[in-house]
């Protein structure tokens, strides 16, 4: 005979109580989360422009606009996190597909600041050891991606 189950509601006051506060002051929590990402993404937003227009004032177009397209990606991985609070908020369930796409969103950022960094000579070119940081972060979006592969797309299990 397999062992009993947990209780699953509280039978004193102070357990009903104690999780009602605990999920009154989650709540709390976040609504702050939500005002800080929407925050977030605005001054990101803001830098995103910030710094296209210093490209276009320096005349540096090509450089100028990788760096604010390095900024603009930032910007995707706060909406991915506000895409999953609503989720979240909607239907009290996390799920693990965010952290991979959070992680593929900072790993592609990565690989396109990495040659603005070089070209902007912040790097050394023939630097070795920039060439295998370079290579390992194109392995980490690989291996991240194959696993958000293998998690697969919940809408299309629905279907």
């Amino acid at each position: 005979m397999p062992p009993s189950l947990p209780r699953t509601a509280p039978n004193s006051l102070l357990e009903q109580g104690l999780i009602r506060a605990l999920k009154s002051f989650n709540g709390l929590l976040h609504v702050v989360l939500a005002i800080a990402l929407v925050a977030a993404s605005a001054m990101v937003v803001w830098e995103f422009f910030v710094e296209a227009w210093a490209a276009f004032q320096k005349d540096q177009l090509a450089h100028g606009f990788l760096h604010a397209l390095g900024v603009l990606f930032i910007v995707w991985t706060l909406s991915a996190l506000i895409s999953a609070e609503v989720d979240y908020v909607r239907t009290n369930r996390f799920h693990l597909r965010v952290f991979l796409e959070v992680a593929m969103i900072t790993l592609l950022r990565q690989l396109i600041v990495r040659p603005v960094q070089a070209v902007a000579g912040d790097v050394q070119t023939g630097d070795w050891s920039s060439l295998w940081q370079y290579g390992l972060l194109l392995a980490g979006l690989i291996t991240v991606a194959i696993a958000h592969r293998l998690i697969g797309d919940e809408d299309a299990l629905k279907t």
